[in-house]
């Protein structure tokens, strides 16, 4: 049976080591790469890159191979961290258990760090497409993909909605929609892009598909959970910011303990989405039921 503790412990260690080596490529140890070292070494769940390298590994593919994909996505997540924490949108003073980014620095650098990250994220996909000419087209394939999740069709177009919903009340629907594209958008691209650079089959990248909108969904609905619920000396951040925020939850509309019913059901949905890989998507199936039922 999978140590998914180990499991997740080990591919987190072999990213931050990527991401360090790839901050280190600088080598100018000024205030604008300290700020996005920062926020990316802060010590995340590594969930994106995660599932990258694991939908890789479902189909025969090479974790390794598939790295930089990886790195890019935290990067791109972590960037959407930042813009996400300034004073003109949810002001956080805490992420990852530490001061937000404008507050360590400033919010001019934080602005600054987050738009570098993301550039930094498309310079590392880029330059494998041109170092690897034979791969060139997959490459390509997941920049676009990748674009598209992350650009105003998908990420930024959902905290968008987010902004634009404080203090309304949204159909379930509504919320199922917004929360795909601010959050389920880059999980779905994560895991898309691993099965895409292994080489996956069209079957096989519907199915993963499938599984990342409801593990993409459930991670948003746990999230809406632990603001009500959840500790924030675990968490890292502050709970009860979606209530004084007059936003719209899960909790909100369909009360807390049907709220954890629906997030169960879409671990389930994911799961069914994986009968037809063998172990070698055990690791998805653990990251699954860890994503229905996580404390942080």
């Amino acid at each position: 049976m999978l140590d998914l503790k180990a499991y997740l412990a080990h591919k987190a260690q072999q990213i931050n080591q990527a991401l360090e080596a790839i901050l280190k490529t600088a080598d100018r140890p000024d205030r604008l790469l300290q700020a996005m070292s920062y926020a990316l070494m802060a010590g995340g769940k590594r969930i994106r890159p995660i599932l990258c390298l694991a939908a890789a590994e479902t189909v025969d593919g090479d974790p390794q191979e598939i790295m930089p994909a990886a790195c890019a996505l935290e990067m791109i997540h972590t960037y959407s961290l930042i813009h996400d924490d300034l004073p003109a949108m949810d002001d956080d003073n805490m992420r990852r258990g530490q001061p937000t980014c404008h507050k360590a620095f400033d919010e001019a650098t934080a602005i600054l760090a987050g738009d570098a990250l993301l550039t930094l994220a498309f310079q590392i996909l880029s330059s494998f497409a041109i170092n690897k000419p034979e791969q060139a087209i997959k490459w390509l394939r997941v920049i676009q993909y990748v674009s598209h999740a992350a650009g105003y069709c998908g990420m930024i177009q959902g905290q968008m909605l987010d902004m634009a919903s404080e203090k309304k009340q949204l159909t379930v629907a509504e919320l199922k929609s917004m929360h795909r594209l601010k959050t389920g958008a880059l999980i779905e691209a994560s895991v898309r892009c691993g099965a895409e650079l292994a080489s996956a089959n069209s079957t096989q990248i519907q199915l993963l598909e499938r599984y990342a909108q409801n593990i993409g969904l459930a991670f948003q609905v746990t999230d809406d959970i632990l603001n009500v619920e959840g500790n924030p000396e675990i968490m890292g951040k502050a709970a009860g910011t979606d209530e004084q925020r007059h936003k719209t939850t899960y909790p909100s509309l369909l009360g807390l303990t049907e709220s954890k019913e629906f997030a169960d059901q879409l671990v389930e949905n994911a799961l069914a989405a994986l009968d037809a890989f063998d172990q070698k998507a055990e690791p998805l199936r653990a990251i699954a039921r860890y994503i229905g039922h996580r404390n942080r």
